[in-house]
């Protein structure tokens, strides 16, 4: 069987592809401040032409994107969506072995990128060679690579070179980096994510601050900028945006049993987070449903004096960043048209939007081939029952990818929830986990080319 085999020679092979880990792990590739990124572009390159790609590096678009493609028997062809690009490892002194100096201890392997994505790259090509070796040298099916460097950034050229390159990206479905097993240890994939719109606003009241002494005569761009946030959403949540719901799709029947079957997530948040409630009072099968419903958050508020004692000022300027999780079939570009036209109706025409960006919402079928494809193969793996999400909190630039390629867009890897400290000091990954994904997607490769889609 063509399964026992793959599975043998990851076993076999194991230590090889750990240690190719810490090889690209150790070269930093930090996109937020450029550290080491040309230079581990280039690393991923040579990576992908060792594991018999043919490999293009594609300038124009922030930094490389690096694409490898490998032929198969069928014409089909799997596309992997991976990043090379890490988050800043700061604080450093909350690490216990340097970021970019990996180590293997107690069963994981710690390091920036040890999950996010160097190791599912990694859990990814191995999967590769052990379908390769399980059929006497020849792939199944097209196997294509697409790595890119911004993406801890916020993929901005992304969805544009996808557009240049359509010939070159030519599949039938794709593998999102993420996926893994969930906080109960049991295997499944999000089915989409939700979109996002990113925004800065700024007002100025005064040409300098002034002394609050002068607050019965001078308007305060603080006070100014509170009852702009206060018009974009009521007590209940609402957000009061004129036709800001107008283009949010009914939930599926489908996508509410999926959630129906979901585990209870409310102690494990509880726990995590040290929370007393939920906005606006959810909780049971309402909280899971509300992974459905669009949000603005405000990230933060910069305004005034904001140090040590008192500076009785009044603020000539003050700016917030936001942020809008939009749901199918929102659009983000139609969103940030009515959140100006919002702010000229209510008088507030003098807030300048500095900037913006965003990504679309998508979501993949649930009965799709490729869905249950990917199900049965983590049941053999993990021996568990496979979870389906309909829709991930989080936003992502799959939606650049399903829509110009025609493709169904699912993940899979090498997570294990918060575990793993994606982002945070002492990033890891554990090597069962990291075995258990590349035997999990090599049944995927394995199986890809006989999909009836």
């Amino acid at each position: 069987m063509a399964h026992s085999a793959i599975d043998h020679f990851l076993q076999e092979n194991l230590e090889a592809y750990l240690q190719e880990t810490l090889r690209l792990c150790a070269q930093p590739s930090v996109s937020a401040t450029g550290e080491g990124v040309v230079a581990c572009a280039a690393l991923v390159e040579e990576i992908l032409q060792n594991h018999g790609f043919e490999t293009w590096k594609i300038e124009g678009y922030g930094n490389p994107v690096i694409v490898g493609r490998a032929a198969g028997r069928s014409e089909r062809t799997l596309l992997f969506y991976n990043h090379y690009d890490v988050q800043p490892p700061e604080p450093l002194e909350l690490w216990d072995s340097p970021p970019f100096a990996p180590q293997i201890r107690d069963g994981k392997l710690f390091a920036r990128g040890a999950k996010d994505d160097k190791g599912e790259f990694v859990a990814r090509l191995a999967a590769v060679d052990a379908v390769r070796a399980a059929h006497g040298g020849a792939l199944p099916c097209g196997v294509l690579f697409v790595v890119e460097g911004n993406e801890e950034v916020g993929s901005p050229g992304i969805a544009r070179f996808v557009q240049d390159h359509l010939d070159l990206l030519h599949c039938h479905g794709a593998l999102w980096e993420e996926g893994g097993l969930d906080f109960e240890g049991y295997p499944g994939t999000s089915l989409g994510r939700r979109g996002i719109l990113a925004v800065e606003l700024e007002v100025e009241t005064l040409s300098r601050d002034a002394h609050s002494g002068s607050a019965h005569l001078l308007p305060s761009a603080a006070w100014r900028m509170v009852r702009v946030l206060a018009s974009l959403k009521d007590e209940n949540e609402r957000i009061l945006i004129p036709g800001f719901y107008d283009d949010v799709k009914p939930i599926a029947e489908l996508d509410l049993e999926l959630l129906r079957r979901l585990p209870d997530i409310e102690p494990y948040l509880r726990e995590t987070f040290g929370l007393r409630g939920f906005v606006g009072g959810l909780s049971g099968f309402e909280l899971k449903k509300a992974v459905f419903n669009p949000t603005c958050n405000i990230q933060g508020i910069t305004t005034g004096y904001q140090g040590p004692g008192t500076k009785t000022v009044i603020p000539a300027k003050a700016s917030a960043k936001l942020d809008f999780r939009l749901v199918p079939d929102q659009n983000p570009t139609d969103i940030l048209q009515k959140l100006r036209a919002h702010l000229d109706a209510e008088g507030f025409t003098d807030v300048r939007i500095t900037h913006s960006d965003y990504m679309f919402p998508y979501k993949a079928h649930p009965d799709h081939p490729l869905v249950r494809l990917a199900a049965q193969a983590a049941e053999e793996v993990y021996q568990k029952p496979y979870r389906l999400i309909p829709l991930n909190g989080g936003s992502s630039p799959a939606y650049a990818f399903a829509g110009p390629l025609g493709i169904p867009v699912i993940d899979a890897g090498v997570g294990f929830g918060i575990e793993n400290r994606t982002h945070a000091p002492n990033e890891n990954v554990r090597i069962q986990d990291f075995l258990n994904a590349a035997r999990h997607i090599g049944r995927i490769v394995d199986g890809f080319a006989a999909l009836e889609t």
